[in-house]
């Protein structure tokens, strides 16, 4: 197998791009995702946040919860290691809240580094949209008019 050729020796091949995963029952912070996200090699970061909001589907919501299966992180894992697979990453994380949480807190966050601008934002695209669709976190809302939804469930 033959070495990798670089052009420079600041494009060296990054050790692990998978920096950061995990889904917690605490509050996220936007410093340590993208804190965990830089590469000295990178030329971009994309940094996507997903909070809460008031209303849904025209109704108001009062509270929301998030609760995940046990194999969510594994699955994080699985959809992480695709896009690096798919996509020039340099630096990745993405940490997902569970439990209670209120209007305006941060419910996701995810960063991709690439060599360039938009690797990166294809890569962190890619990355919250294959992290809604298969990883097991599921979203209960409640509306001020007293009714519920599950959501991903």
């Amino acid at each position: 197998m033959a070495a990798a050729r670089y052009d420079h020796s600041g494009e060296q091949a990054a050790q692990d791009p998978i920096r950061l995963l995990a889904i917690r029952d605490t509050p996220l912070s936007l410093d340590e995702v993208f804190k965990a996200a830089g590469d000295d090699a990178a030329g971009g970061t994309a940094l996507f946040v997903g909070t809460v909001r008031n209303h849904d589907g025209g109704a108001d919501v009062d509270a929301l919860g998030y609760s995940c299966h046990p194999s969510a992180e594994a699955e994080l894992r699985r959809v992480a290691e695709k896009v690096v697979a798919e996509h020039p990453v340099r630096a990745l994380a993405a940490v997902h809240r569970v439990g209670d949480l209120v209007v305006g807190d941060l419910a996701v966050v995810v960063a991709v580094s690439c060599p360039h601008r938009a690797e990166a934002f294809a890569a962190c695209r890619q990355l919250i949209d294959d992290l809604k669709h298969e990883v097991p976190i599921w979203k209960h809302q409640t509306f001020s008019d007293g009714t519920d939804e599950w959501v991903g469930a």
